[in-house]
């Protein structure tokens, strides 16, 4: 079967001659894929069959749970606990993996759910589920009338709680799929009656805004298949399933090519020791495709090296004959400050000498070519920007820094001081933390991505080597990561400063290096 290319970039994530190998079939109506990162196994549901089944390469299929309350859509959080869509009690549940059961959601304003449908984990634990009433027709479900008049997408929060409404009652007809982009500051939420994708700006609250159509008209008269199940991968893309099989969009809403599956799909997710297939749920059966690209790193993922919590007491960066051997499951790389007004001639700060210095230390270089190399292994991009609305609200006079930056109008939103210099933009998957602080952890989410992402070796880089760079090496050292420091990625206001900085205090807190090192580190 071959698939269709719509646009050139289609190929890069996928060939187009992939072979669709079926991996299992026999079944009703199949739903709900997700793999186990640790143990390497597909779960799925069989919701007419009231059946929930696992697939792996050793056993083929076996049966896990009957009856299962005509579950459908399924993930894991942080934790590896099982979460899932239950149609039959309109539930959204927790299962432990010893068997604990735990109701997340099953009311709003005291009237019972629909039928949780879709659902998805943020980094801050939060969960998001789709609620459509399919749950509540014969067949996928049991029959019985609705209590609320509309369906509706929510948010449970981290720690639990009741479910809070997210968008409009009556902007979906049926909400399903749902996906959060590479760096969660999208949600994707797409109706199977309407036929389209919507997307929405992910607030600081949690709370979604500003919605929009992303995609429409998702059918044929040809062939079957409705948007149903959906998912993002790394760089952004959007999978959604459709006629034929799953159509893939690009971040900006071109649709790049279509993977033909022989059967209608209704789910998809990745699986595979590197995530690198894509398991499809197809009516009668369960389809597997390799492809050139993997998922959006969501927080249940870490768990394949071990988990945050098994990474405690794993060992320091390893020296080995004085060469560095850094695991990049492992890593994050933190780009730093690296602004307009801190190093570029032009900006707020360039009286202070921090652009010559940049320039010596070839920083934008050096951090360039070493993000691209971390980011095609596997290591966590994170940019952390001094950001400060207009006035400088809540900036604080207790330093000359701040007084400085605040006397200059400096790292203003919205402004060219405050953007990244060319050639360090975020890529699809990367992170963007701000700050108003040195440090990169003083009241950011810093500690809640690596915490998400199971990173506990820090790749320390940017502006200012004795101010920004410093402080956060110091605090993460504290708080028990391991920091690598490439000094020359790491510029400030003079050679002076970097090496008094980079010789004593970096010294104690950090193993202090170069880029090229780092580079042969990650293999």
């Amino acid at each position: 079967m071959t698939h269709v290319t719509v646009r050139p970039e289609f190929e890069n994530l996928i060939d187009p001659y992939a072979p669709v190998g079926q991996v299992a079939t026999g079944f009703e109506f199949t739903e709900g894929p997700i793999w186990h990162p640790r143990e390497q196994f597909l779960l799925f549901s069989d919701m007419p069959g009231d059946v929930r089944r696992r697939w792996d390469a050793r056993r083929g299929t076996t049966e896990v749970r009957r009856p299962s309350n005509k579950c459908n859509g399924m993930t894991y959080d942080a934790e590896l606990n099982l979460i899932v869509c239950e149609h039959a009690t309109s539930s959204l549940i927790r299962e432990r993996p010893d068997g604990r059961r735990e109701v997340l959601a099953s009311h709003f304003e005291n009237q019972e759910l629909n039928s949780p449908n879709d659902v998805c984990v943020h980094s801050s634990g939060a969960i998001y589920f789709s609620d459509p009433w399919y749950g509540r027709m014969p067949v996928y479900g049991v029959e019985r009338p609705r209590q609320l008049g509309f369906q509706g997408v929510y948010r449970v929060p981290p720690g639990g709680g009741a479910p809070r409404l997210v968008v409009e009652r009556n902007l979906f007809d049926q909400p399903n799929g749902l996906c959060f982009s590479p760096d969660e500051r999208l949600l994707y939420v797409n109706d199977t009656v309407q036929a389209m994708i919507r997307v929405f700006d992910v607030n600081a609250d949690g709370g979604l805004s500003n919605a929009r159509v992303f995609a429409s008209s998702i059918r044929s008269e040809l062939e079957p298949g409705v948007p149903d199940g959906m998912k993002c991968d790394q760089h952004g893309n959007v999978w959604v399933t459709a006629p034929g099989g799953v159509w893939v969009y690009s971040p900006d809403g071109n649709l790049l090519g279509k993977v033909r599956v022989p059967e209608l799909v209704a789910n998809l997710a990745w699986g595979g020791p590197e995530f690198r297939t894509l398991y499809l749920t197809a009516t009668h059966s369960v389809y597997a495709i390799p492809t050139k690209v993997g998922p959006r790193h969501e927080p249940y993922m870490s768990a394949r090296a071990g988990g945050p919590a098994a990474r405690s007491t794993t060992s320091a960066p390893q020296l080995a004959g004085g060469d560095m051997q850094l695991d990049p499951s492992r890593c994050a790389m933190i780009i730093q400050d690296l602004q307009n007004d801190v190093i570029m001639e032009g900006g707020a700060f360039a009286d202070s000498g921090a652009p010559a210095h940049a320039r010596q230390q070839r920083v934008v270089e050096n951090v360039r070519r070493l993000a691209e190399a971390a980011r095609a292994r596997g290591v966590v991009i994170i940019h952390v920007w001094f950001v400060v609305e207009p006035g400088a609200p809540g900036v604080t006079l207790n330093a000359p820094l701040f007084e400085g930056l605040v006397d200059s109008k400096a790292l203003v939103r919205g402004t060219w001081g405050a953007a990244p210099v060319q050639g360090l933009e975020p890529r699809a998957g990367d992170f963007v933390v701000e700050k108003m602080r040195m440090s990169a952890w003083e009241g950011t989410r810093l500690e809640t991505i690596l915490k998400a992402t199971g990173r506990d070796i820090i790749i320390n880089t940017g502006a200012w080597t004795n101010m920004s760079v410093e402080h956060t090496a110091r605090t993460g050292a504290d708080k028990g990561y391991f920091i690598v420091v490439p000094e020359d990625c790491c510029s400030t206001m003079n050679a002076d400063w970097h090496s008094a900085s980079i010789n004593f205090a970096l010294q104690n807190v950090s193993v202090v290096t170069n880029a090229d090192t780092v580079l042969k580190a990650l293999g």
